[in-house]
């Protein structure tokens, strides 16, 4: 008799999520152009969230930038404006950008624009 295979949820331990670095969210924003006021309507935030997450801290305590930041940061440097859950929304932008290669080690960075 073969024994059912069960599977068990990752612990938090063993995860390794990625991270954005304070610097890779200010290269992210300046990337694209965007002063921090802009970034924060994109990324539907307060002005103030954006100037913790470039910091890295809030009152001297760390500040991550969550994984919904982050993903949402990667679809405006792709040119995506929206999403309904079914089909995207681009700007002009999209059709100006090419994404960058990193290195294997390294999370892709946002591609450069060609309007600054």
């Amino acid at each position: 008799m073969v024994s059912p295979l069960i599977l068990m949820p990752e612990s938090k331990t063993t995860r390794t999520e990625m991270t954005m670095t304070p610097e890779q969210f200010r290269d992210w924003r300046r990337s694209l152009g965007l002063k921090q006021k802009e970034a924060a309507e994109q990324l539907g935030l307060k002005k103030r969230m954006i100037q913790y997450y470039e910091k890295g801290n809030r009152d001297g305590r760390p500040v991550e930038i969550p994984k919904s930041i982050r993903l949402a940061c990667y679809a405006l440097s792709m040119g995506v404006n929206d999403f309904d859950g079914t089909s995207a929304s681009s700007g002009p932008q999209a059709l100006a950008r090419e994404p960058l290669a990193a290195p294997p080690d390294q999370p892709p960075r946002p591609a450069e624009t060609l309007q600054k």
